[in-house]
């Protein structure tokens, strides 16, 4: 069906008479969907202003909260890079359901402000300032429902009315927060050095709400596009 298409290569890049970025594909030729979607990539990450879709690379996260297992970190003013070199790992379709599943494999570096308190591996742990994460080979499922509605223009435009994700690290993330323990390298060196050590751990712990943040900005720029060109100009054959 038409909408499974359009939705992989909407996230990651369109074909349309609007956006003409890639080359259309047969109906259940998911190796062409594939390469065809990933060629768009650097398009959609850079956003497509005449049609109000907005960039997902670089990506303003102004605040995402964490609390878990006794660790409360909030992230301010964080941006994120990296975005437009995600690949597309893998498309999984159950017609009977409208369902989609896209799998993507992304490399991202935050940057912006933290402010932690509690414990993380069972160490206490405090800061305030600087944070740069960088993440190696994460990769995302995404994991949506689609429908069809009708627009402001009275045409019919898809939607995604459903999405939810989860998500692996494959390879690596390292931490550097500054100013832990108020720049008591004393105190912030040993647990910089666990925490970097057991970067798999961490990882589960803190970050779940930072991933949905950047899903859900893509899934807007998704709904963005789909609210922009009615249904009838994503094209497949």
């Amino acid at each position: 069906m038409l909408r499974y298409f359009c939705f992989l290569a909407v996230i990651l890049g369109v074909r349309s008479a609007s956006a003409p970025f890639i080359t259309p594909c047969k109906k259940g030729d998911s190796a062409c969907i594939i390469r065809s979607a990933q060629a768009a990539v650097p398009f959609l990450a850079a956003g497509i202003p005449e049609l109000n879709v907005p960039a997902v690379d670089p990506m303003l996260l102004k605040v995402v909260k964490s609390e878990e297992a006794g660790l409360r970190l909030t992230l301010k003013n964080t941006t994120v890079t990296g975005m437009k070199d995600c690949t597309i790992e893998d498309t999984r379709l159950d017609e009977a359901s409208d369902k989609l599943d896209v799998v993507v494999r992304c490399s991202v570096v935050l940057r912006g402000w933290y402010k932690l308190r509690g414990t993380i591996l069972v160490l206490p742990i405090r800061g305030e300032g600087r944070d740069t994460i960088k993440i190696r080979d994460i990769v995302i499922t995404a994991n949506t429902k689609l429908a069809t509605v009708k627009g402001a223009d009275g045409q019919e435009h898809w939607h995604v009315s459903k999405w939810d994700h989860s998500f692996d690290v494959r390879t690596k993330t390292t931490f550097d927060f500054e100013n832990l323990f108020d720049g008591n390298k004393a105190l912030s060196d040993p647990v910089d050095a666990i925490v970097n050590a057991n970067w798999k751990l961490v990882m589960t712990e803190i970050a779940p709400p930072i991933v949905r943040a950047i899903t859900e900005r893509v899934v807007a720029a998704v709904e963005a596009f789909f609210a922009a060109v009615p249904a009838n100009e994503l094209q497949i054959y």
